[in-house]
């Protein structure tokens, strides 16, 4: 289990959060950018810098990452390209992208896209606030126990197969 964060644009106080998470939680913590990012030192902190250039970074996010990992980002492209891999997305507002909600997303985005480019004038998403960084921290924390129960639970079945063939 991996968490990959796509941060160029992931707000710095989410960062903060997840870096803090990553050394109380021991799970791994990638930050992929093509601008460089400062993180703490960590046994459990890395970052990637990518060449600059459209969606490097994210291309990057998908090569790595394997099933089960989570990526945290606000790009919808992004989050419906790891969830085709088999990954999960959390955007900085604490929501999880799952198979099931990810088309609906990608064509309000895609339609919001088109009315851009033809002038219509749209207001952006509201500002981050407080009630946004609880609702991450919440979500967060109810996927990492599910997800460290999970590994812990596989890791019990794969010692027991391998204890039956000692029997």
């Amino acid at each position: 289990m991996q968490i990959w964060i796509d941060g160029d644009a992931c707000p710095v106080d989410v960062k903060e959060l997840l870096f803090r998470t990553a050394d109380r939680r021991q799970v791994k913590m990638t930050v992929v950018a093509n601008q460089s990012i400062r993180i703490p030192r960590s046994d459990y902190i890395s970052s990637l810098l990518v060449t600059d250039g459209a969606n490097i970074a994210d291309r990057k996010i998908v090569e790595l990452l394997t099933p089960g990992d989570l990526v945290v980002t606000a790009d919808i492209p992004l989050a419906a390209d790891v969830i085709a891999k088999g990954g999960e997305a959390l955007d900085p507002r604490g929501q999880l992208h799952t198979e099931a909600s990810i088309g609906e997303r990608l064509a309000v985005r895609n339609m919001l896209d088109q009315m851009r480019g033809s002038g219509d004038v749209i207001r952006g998403p509201r500002g981050y606030n407080a009630n946004d960084r609880q609702a991450f921290a919440n979500t967060l924390d109810r996927w990492l126990t599910k997800a460290i129960k999970e590994r812990e639970k596989a890791g019990g079945e794969r010692r027991e197969a391998g204890d039956e063939g000692k029997k």
